[in-house]
């Protein structure tokens, strides 16, 4: 089990930026796939970023790539997501998620399949409002 803290949230303008940090603790040994999701009043969470903790590339949404970057300090157990030039449609609760993956499974199978909408831990979640 990994617990999941995210810190970074705020209020910013349009064109702005962010650093969202979210710190892993417990079983932060197990691999996993990790990422932030987001989700607007009234909509359904969706995927934005992610990567797997056992290596490969990163993964993002069609609609926030060439903005959002997420990175991972592995010595810190943190997960980031640096979001550029921010949009008043960015405005969301932003969620640190986590996906246990078997210390058996090849990093070329877990490749791609990262993003996601649900995770089965969760942050608790911080809000990022944009102003236009």
């Amino acid at each position: 089990q990994v617990q999941l803290v995210e810190s970074g949230g705020g209020s910013v303008q349009a064109g702005g930026s962010l650093r969202l940090s979210c710190a892993a603790s417990g079983n932060t040994h197990s691999r996993y796939c990790m990422g932030w999701s987001r989700q607007i009043p009234g909509q359904e969470r969706e995927g934005v970023a992610a990567l797997f903790t056992g290596g490969g590339s990163s993964e993002y949404n069609d609609s926030v790539k060439g903005r959002f970057t997420i990175s991972r300090d592995n010595a810190n157990n943190t997960l980031y997501l640096q979001i550029d030039n921010l949009k008043p449609e960015d405005t969301a609760m932003y969620y640190c998620g986590a996906d246990p993956v078997g210390d058996s499974v090849p990093v070329s199978v877990v490749a791609g399949t990262c993003l996601l909408d649900e995770y089965t831990y969760w942050g608790q979640g911080i809000q990022v409002t944009v102003s236009s």
